[in-house]
């Protein structure tokens, strides 16, 4: 029985994901769905909150993060039903009609729902707002937003002249600027489209590499002007806008499909189907870095729905090869490389992830994390500055490792312990509900025991 395999103990502070193969081994069988897409989530609420009239969105992801948004800009004056998978709505107040709230926003883990909405805040004169997070988002840096609001003349005071939350901010009437981001980032992009929808004239970011274009495409359902470059990767809003209530149908959230198209590619036997996967080009790194390494996912019933691309992916155990991750893929799998690193744990041959510097500023710091705990369970890992260096081929063994309070990394250690030698156990394993709440459940009801 599968509740053999993985069992969940809940303490009082924490709960302990426990895995044990059996000696006979184990494989993954059948098809799953997936929590909705966590940055159409949080885009949808935010959105709807500007927009005039009332949204409907279906599919939305029901994870801590994008409940975060959804308390903030309650707080903001936007009227949300209760939340829930099937459909809620949202009655925006309109561009520029936030109101001041009376209390401290809380963005909880979500990185997401403090960047953005700093440039929502920041554009909305004459009131004054006050945000924080959680212990692990007020350590995250905010000086990546934060600059770029400054050229447009937002006023934000913070801890680290200004670059750790809480932070207060006095809204202020903006001023459009041309950012050229040093990162390729949506959430910086984000910050400012978002900031320049309350402005006079056209804002423009242009990054160093296409990041994901959730907020481009929504914009333009929502009615925003805007315009996109493909060939300098820029985008440019054009203010004051008018947004107006739409329905936004959720995809599946490939970072979480992520999870399941590893572990079928490193179990023996395995061959599941993840269906309604949201596979915006944007988005697809993961899909091109696995076929580097031999995987064997096929796409199938590719389809639009409310404006993302939407696709079943198959996929079957496969005897994976070490390749090299970096430049201009990076921004469109950088939530992914946790399990990547596990698949590069199984692959044959040394595989090198460069350019990702930006993972040690995620939930926790994802390069020393995953090389730390990795180790604990016997593979081949070394940090860099920027990535991580892993040997595969090496059997790992069970071990007692920690999430450090981190979703994908609770999540990529669970997979890792799939194919390990003796039991594991992952503490902290409440993280994963952070973005996927019935992980446990769907490996649970995937498991086929040999």
């Amino acid at each position: 029985m599968p509740s053999v395999v993985v069992t969940l103990e809940n303490t009082e502070n924490q709960q302990k994901l426990k895995i044990n193969p059996p000696s006979s081994g184990l494989s993954l069988q059948g098809s799953l769905t997936i929590p909705g897409d966590k940055s159409i989530s949080h885009r949808a609420l935010m959105l709807g909150a500007l927009a005039e009239g009332v949204t409907t969105i279906e599919g939305l992801l029901l994870g801590a993060d994008p409940r975060s948004t959804a308390e903030c800009f309650s707080g903001l004056g936007a009227e949300i039903s209760e939340l829930n998978s099937q459909q809620i709505k949202v009655k925006g107040c309109g561009i520029g009609n936030l109101q001041e709230p009376d209390r401290v926003l809380d963005a909880g883990n979500s990185g997401t729902t403090m960047r953005l909405m700093l440039g929502i805040l920041a554009s909305h004169p004459d009131r004054l707002f006050t945000i924080t997070g959680d212990s692990s988002l007020v350590k995250r840096p905010m000086d990546r937003v934060i600059r770029p609001l400054t050229q447009m003349g937002a006023t934000i005071w913070g801890r680290r002249s200004g670059s750790l939350a809480p932070l207060a901010v006095r809204g202020q009437q903006l001023q459009p600027i041309h950012y050229h981001s040093p990162i390729a980032s949506a959430q910086v992009k984000s910050c400012i489209l978002l900031a320049g929808l309350m402005v006079e004239g056209a804002t423009t970011v242009t990054e160093p590499a296409l990041s994901r274009d959730h907020t481009e495409r929504m914009l333009k359902a929502f009615g925003a002007q805007l315009t996109v470059n493909p060939d300098t990767n820029s985008v440019t809003v054009f203010g004051p806008a008018k947004l107006q209530g739409q329905t936004v149908i959720v995809p599946g959230d490939i970072s979480s499909a992520a999870f399941w198209l590893v572990a079928a590619s490193i179990v023996p036997g395995s061959d599941i189907t993840i269906e309604n996967v949201g596979v915006n080009p944007t988005r697809t790194g993961i899909l091109e870095a696995m076929a580097m390494m031999g995987a064997d996912i096929e796409s199938q019933g590719e389809r639009l729905v409310a404006g993302e691309p939407v696709a079943d992916l198959r996929v079957r155990f496969s005897r994976l090869k070490a390749c090299e991750i970096k430049g201009d893929l990076i921004p469109r799998l950088i939530d992914e490389i946790p399990i990547l690193a596990v698949a590069a744990a199984f692959a044959e041959g040394t595989t090198t992830i460069r350019d990702a510097a930006e993972l040690r500023v995620k939930e926790s710091d994802r390069i020393t994390v995953m090389a730390t705990e990795l180790t604990k369970m016997g593979a081949k890992i070394s940090e860099l500055p920027d990535g991580l260096e892993i040997t595969g081929g090496f059997p790992l063994r069970g071990a007692e490792v920690d999430s450090d309070t981190d979703h994908r990394m609770a999540m990529s250690l669970a997979i890792a312990a799939l194919n390990a030698k003796g039991s594991t156990t992952i503490h902290r394993a409440e993280a994963a509900a952070i973005s996927y709440p019935d992980f446990v459940e769907s490996l649970q009801q995937l498991i086929i025991n040999n």
